[in-house]
Order: structure tokens, then sequence, then C-alpha cells
């Protein structure tokens, strides 16, 4: 996908339209848009608060908008809680690292896919055949995924006593347990070092081109929201200044005053 907002009869796997979020007197949202297809590598980029997470939260349903809409593979997702826009196929990270620590790294990723055990109460607490055969392909899928990231010799480890980019990388996969068709990556390399940001670069490129999944990025490492971004959006102070692709925006003039005291880009 080349333009976050072409037009082509691909369902987009997320439309946001005219959306608008004020809290008290402050606009920290105004009218968004924004159309993703099937595939993309998309960036959002913009100064500190300039709502960039909170345009996430918005899809992501943490918040609700004051105005505009927010549709998921066609559905719209007005009044709806995380865990049933998660059901719709959406799966985030954060800026701060959110992972279990009191739980396994192996018990990280099971746990992400309660939303789809296919299984009542009852099954559970009867210890059913079909409870006992979904949660060995639960505990099966979780290790194959462990294997992918590589993350297998810290299946019983807990993750505040893993590396800092070990635990980006759960965090990431544990999202990726879900089988989202839309994955939102918040600042995936805030706080991590130069090899670590090396590393990512490649995990990301690797995991879209080796999983059935959208990226939409947020980043302030511009090498990194360059090097992978086919398409990027900037916004500030709430509102969208420049979008293009990453040749257009780094030479965009109002990108480079947003950003003039900031991280050179």
């Amino acid at each position: 996908m080349e333009n976050a907002n072409s037009k082509s009869d691909l369902q987009p796997v997320l439309e946001i339209r005219n959306l608008t979020q004020q809290f008290g007197g402050l606009r920290a949202v105004s009218n968004f848009n924004v159309r993703l297809e099937p595939g993309g590598l998309i960036g959002l980029i913009g100064p500190n608060g300039a709502g960039k997470t909170t345009v996430f939260n918005l899809v992501s349903g943490f918040y609700q908008p004051t105005s505009g809409e927010i549709l998921i593979n066609g559905i719209n997702t007005a009044g709806m809680k995380p865990h049933q826009v998660t059901g719709l196929g959406v799966a985030r990270t954060f800026q701060n690292i959110r992972l279990w620590n009191d739980m396994s790294v192996l018990d990280n990723i099971r746990v992400a896919q309660h939303g789809k055990l296919q299984y009542g109460f009852f099954h559970a607490v009867a210890r059913s055949g079909h409870y006992l055969a979904r949660e060995r392909q639960i505990e099966d899928d979780a290790r194959e995924l462990l294997e992918v990231f590589d993350l297998q010799d810290y299946a019983e480890e807990f993750p505040k006593n893993l590396p800092y980019g070990t635990q980006r990388k759960l965090e990431i996969a544990r999202a990726l347990s879900s089988k989202p068709q839309l994955l939102l990556l918040d600042e995936p390399a805030a706080g991590l070092n130069s090899a670590d940001i090396h590393e990512l670069i490649r995990l990301v490129r690797w995991i879209h081109s080796h999983f059935d999944v959208t990226i939409w990025m947020i980043e302030h490492h511009m090498d990194v929201m360059m090097e992978l971004s086919s398409y990027i959006k900037v916004i500030d102070f709430g509102e969208t200044i420049a979008e293009g692709t990453p040749a257009e925006v780094r030479n965009h003039p109002a990108v480079i005053t947003a950003y003039l005291g900031d991280e050179k880009i």
C-alpha cells in the first residue's frame, strides 16, 4: 500500500473518519482521517504531546471519541470496550511496556489468547475433552510463537528478569498471539540501545512479511520510521500537518518546523 488514504476495492482494515477527541477544553485530536488497507506498514509521527497515543487509545477502545467514526473491517466500534475491539482483530503494544510480571513468559503468551478460548465455564470446570484439546492447542501455539521469536529459552522466566530489548520482543509476540489483522506499535524502539533498535527494524520487517497483518506504528526514532514505513502521517497539536512517503514527509516545511528543537528528521 503506497497511500494510507488511497481508495481501492479492498475493504480497509481500519478507516477513521473525522475523528475528534476533547479532554475538557483541550482538543487532543482534531478531524483526523486515515484509511489502512490490508498489508500496509504505516507510520504516525509528531512531536511529544501531538496526540499520537490518543489516536491509538481511541482505535483500541480505551477512549470513546468526542465525534467521528472508527471502523474496523467495516464495523463501527462506537461504544465498544477494549476487549471487544480486540475481538475484531486489533492488537497493540504500549510506549511503556505492559507485561504480566507475575506470570512466566509462556503464560504471558497463553493468556493473551483468552478471547479465543472457544469453551465455556462448565467445560473448564468439568475439564471436558473439548477443554483439554483447546488448552493443548493454546500451549502448542504459544510455544511455537516463542520459537519464532527466539524466546523459547525464557519460557519459564518472569518478564521482569529479562533484558529490556527482550521484553519488547515478548510484548510484540504477545500481541501477535491473538492473530490480529491490525497491529498497533506504540513507540517500540523507546528505551532501546542502538543494537536493539537494529534488531527491532529487522523484526518488524520480518513480521510484516511473514504474518498476515497490517502494521500502524508510532515512533520517535525517525531512522526507524523512515526505513520501515511506506507512508507516514504527521500530526501536531492534534491536527494532521503532512502526509506522504518518507521522502515527502522528511522534506515537508511544516514537519521541519514542528520538529525544530526536537529530534532532527
